[in-house]
């Protein structure tokens, strides 16, 4: 009976330790390298009927978002155009119609129809701009009559910045291009291009300024406020002088504030100091590249300064990819990993990433596997509701890291809509052109 015993706990023994040994994990049980990772954000090709679904999202909160009506401000009833007075105002959303992010949003509805095939998203920019087309006219004539009221189209007839006229210039003449526009298009354009090229302060070299916050300061921002507006005219016109504007922009701007170091630029630049203090803001590097990546859309291939800003945005490219954290976001400030990571950045990177592989300006099979993860990541980034989190409010420019890295993030921030439309629509059309797959666990484009 106790060699039984014995025996049978011999063979309990034995039992436990070849289970043990079979449900050990390793290298020659299983292939280690093969396992599954608990990653923050998808990391996984994605494919367009999912990319799809996020934009819809967007596509349905801010169609409800952003009312096409004029409202009495005293009474709330809703006027008819040809009954406005001085006490008309837009209808109120959650978005300002006529600012430059919304100007960034027409065009990313405009890129999203085109790449999905889904006229919702065309209608819905052609709807709004020729909503305040159209009723240009109307209020210019209150503002001939009551010269000291400010109307709700003050910003559209007569622009004060650079804010004001170029993301809502360049989306308009992306509008006229597709056709059937409305003939009141073409006036709001106009005058969007004469501000930038006859009324904003400028260097003596021609290098568009600011007298904000110091004077004689330059914004990297204003690449993106001016560059594409001057692109988008040139190839509506053919009219040199515009792709000469927008070429000299990106190349002044560049040799001034291009950190060739560390391959990205710094926000801000100001004529008087002989120290410049450099904060390398993601957006800002973002609206750079966009501006880039819009001039070289519509920049002929003889211009002579093609050749320098395709050399530039790719040095840009080159040295952003470099400071993608492991989530696939880019911090607020790009250098600095403690500042927290930022979608609107994120987005913009993504678009233009896509873009460059899609036309040719960037190596696919370098380029391609980030651009995906900062897809993914930004995707995360659009809630249920389609508002997009995790977005830096507007900015100006400062001098101290403390600034930028407590700017607040709100899903009212409308800098991060566009952005996040253009790079959905340019993954969708990167997917269409390229295959994906995964080769020992990793994202590779393979053509």
């Amino acid at each position: 009976m106790k060699a039984t015993k014995a025996g049978l706990m011999l063979c309990c023994g034995l039992l436990a330790s070849e289970l043990a040994f079979s449900q050990k994990v390793n290298d020659v049980v299983t292939p280690l390298h093969a396992m599954k990772v608990n990653y923050p954000v998808p990391y996984d090709i994605t494919d367009q009927a999912k990319v799809k679904q996020t934009l819809d999202r967007i596509l349905d909160y801010l169609d409800k978002g952003t009312p096409t009506q004029f409202i009495n401000r005293r009474t709330n009833a809703t006027v008819a155009l040809n009954n406005a007075d001085t006490a008309t105002i837009f209808k109120p959303g959650d978005f300002r119609l006529t600012s430059y992010e919304w100007g960034v949003t027409y065009a990313g509805m405009l890129l999203a129809g085109q790449a999905t095939g889904d006229s919702r998203y065309t209608d819905y920019t052609k709807t709004r701009l020729t909503f305040l087309a159209d009723a240009v006219p109307v209020f210019k004539k209150l503002n001939l009559q009551y010269p000291s009221r400010r109307n709700p189209l003050h910003s559209v007839m007569e622009p004060g910045a650079l804010d004001d006229a170029g993301a809502l210039c360049a989306a308009t003449i992306k509008t006229i291009r597709l056709g059937n526009a409305s003939p009141n298009l073409r006036p709001m354009a106009n005058n969007f291009i004469n501000f930038i090229s006859a009324k904003q302060q400028r260097f003596a070299d021609g290098t568009l300024a600011r007298n904000r916050p110091l004077k004689n300061t330059l914004w990297l921002d204003d690449l993106f406020m001016s560059v594409p507006a001057l692109a988008q005219m040139g190839k509506l016109t053919g009219d040199n002088k515009y792709y000469d504007d927008a070429v000299k922009q990106v190349l002044q701007f560049s040799a001034r504030m291009f950190n060739r170091e560390k391959g990205v630029y710094m926000h801000g630049w100001v004529e008087e100091m002989d120290v410049h203090p450099q904060f390398h803001w993601g957006r800002a590097n973002g609206w750079a590249l966009m501006a880039m990546t819009e001039l070289l859309d519509v920049l002929p291939e003889q211009h002579p300064g093609r050749k320098a800003v395709l050399q530039q945005y790719q040095a840009l490219a080159k040295g952003l990819v470099t400071y993608q954290s492991s989530q696939g976001f880019w911090h607020q400030l790009l250098d600095r990993n403690d500042s927290y990571l930022e979608t609107s950045a994120t987005a913009i990177y993504a678009y233009c990433f896509a873009r460059g592989i899609n036309q040719g300006w960037l190596n696919g099979k370098a380029f391609g596997p980030a651009t995906l993860l900062a897809w993914n990541a930004t995707a995360t980034k659009v809630n249920a509701q389609g508002q997009v989190e995790g977005v830096c409010v507007g900015t100006g420019m400062a001098f101290d890291p403390a600034f930028y890295y407590y700017r607040p993030v709100n899903v009212y921030a409308a800098h991060g809509y566009g952005p996040v439309l253009l790079a959905g629509a340019e993954i969708i059309n990167l997917l269409k052109n390229h295959t994906f797959e995964v080769n020992d666990s990793a994202v590779m484009m393979k053509n």
